[in-house]
């Protein structure tokens, strides 16, 4: 069995609409998670029409997820941080400040896209913040850092249920530290920003933390837990997240980029991280936490 589940911005979701596709398709009986937001319904096998359907949806602003029925929930988050749990990208931001920025931000936009080498195009970024004041970084968290809504009842409703939740970033620790105690991750995995004499010196610590590490990040974890990878709901939006995308039980593209997406069975373009609730069957009464 399969369920196919439709999820929208609060408010957005048209009963008329879900009910129209649960009859086109022959679905089971309805399930709203959440009114005017989200619903599910049992469907015996995959429709051939699901992408264009999917294609139509996303014209009226709705997220369309099919996905087996056995398993929904599960039992570790494995989330990536810039443009996922947080709304910005961390080096852009320290790159405005030391007045790099637009270059900056396009190299970061080109390698989370896939057109450059990960690694490469993070030490060319990171070379060009030498000597920009550590402070700096304390600064941006402050002032220029935003919250992705939903992130704090994702991490905390998956807790609450005991599922164990890992921020794993090709970002800095300076930032996953304090993103990660703020939305209540067991723990986070990032690059190392170097410094001496409070600048930073335009390197960070070897080995980086790529696309190869957040896979073996999930590797590790699961392992340490007794689980499955089958067990491990991760999500990202980028090119360096499609490895742990792929091999984790249910692998979201969250906002991601086109390259990316069109990798990913479940794209989430129009939610915000509350859908991974959804996508798992949470019913919004069963949520925990701050809305954001």
């Amino acid at each position: 069995m399969f369920t196919a589940t439709l999820i929208a911005a609060p408010g957005a979701l048209e009963p008329a609409l879900f009910d129209n596709l649960r009859n086109a398709w022959g679905g089971g009986d309805a399930v709203w998670l959440a009114p005017d937001e989200a619903a599910e319904f049992s469907l015996p096998h995959v429709p051939g029409n699901r992408w264009q359907v999917w294609g139509e949806l996303q014209k009226m602003r709705v997220d369309l997820v099919v996905q087996p029925a056995e398993g929904r929930r599960r039992k570790m988050l494995l989330a990536d941080m810039d443009s996922t749990m947080i709304e910005q990208e961390c080096i852009d931001e320290l790159a405005e400040v030391a007045g790099v920025g637009a270059h900056v931000r396009e190299i970061t936009a080109r390698a989370m896209n896939g057109e450059l080498d990960f690694e490469g195009a993070l030490l060319e970024r990171v070379a060009l913040l030498k000597g920009l004041n550590e402070a700096v970084i304390g600064e941006v968290l402050r002032d220029r850092i935003t919250y992705m809504p939903g992130g704090a009842t994702l991490v905390t409703t998956m807790r609450a249920q005991g599922a164990y939740c890992a921020l794993v970033s090709g970002g800095f620790t300076a930032f996953t530290q304090v993103v990660a105690a703020h939305l209540g991750f067991d723990e986070h995995r990032a690059n190392t920003l170097l410094a001496e004499g409070g600048k930073l010196v335009g390197d960070v610590a070897r080995p980086i933390l790529g696309r190869a590490a957040k896979v073996q990040a999930l590797e590790e974890i699961s392992t340490r837990l007794g689980i499955s990878e089958a067990d491990v709901i991760a999500v990202g939006d980028g090119a360096n997240d499609l490895g742990m995308l792929a091999r984790a039980g249910a692998g979201v593209a969250l906002h991601a980029k086109p390259s990316v997406a069109a990798e990913c069975d479940i794209r989430i373009n129009h939610g915000d991280l509350t859908a991974l609730l959804y996508v798992q069957g949470y019913g919004r009464e069963e949520f925990h936490g701050p809305a954001s």
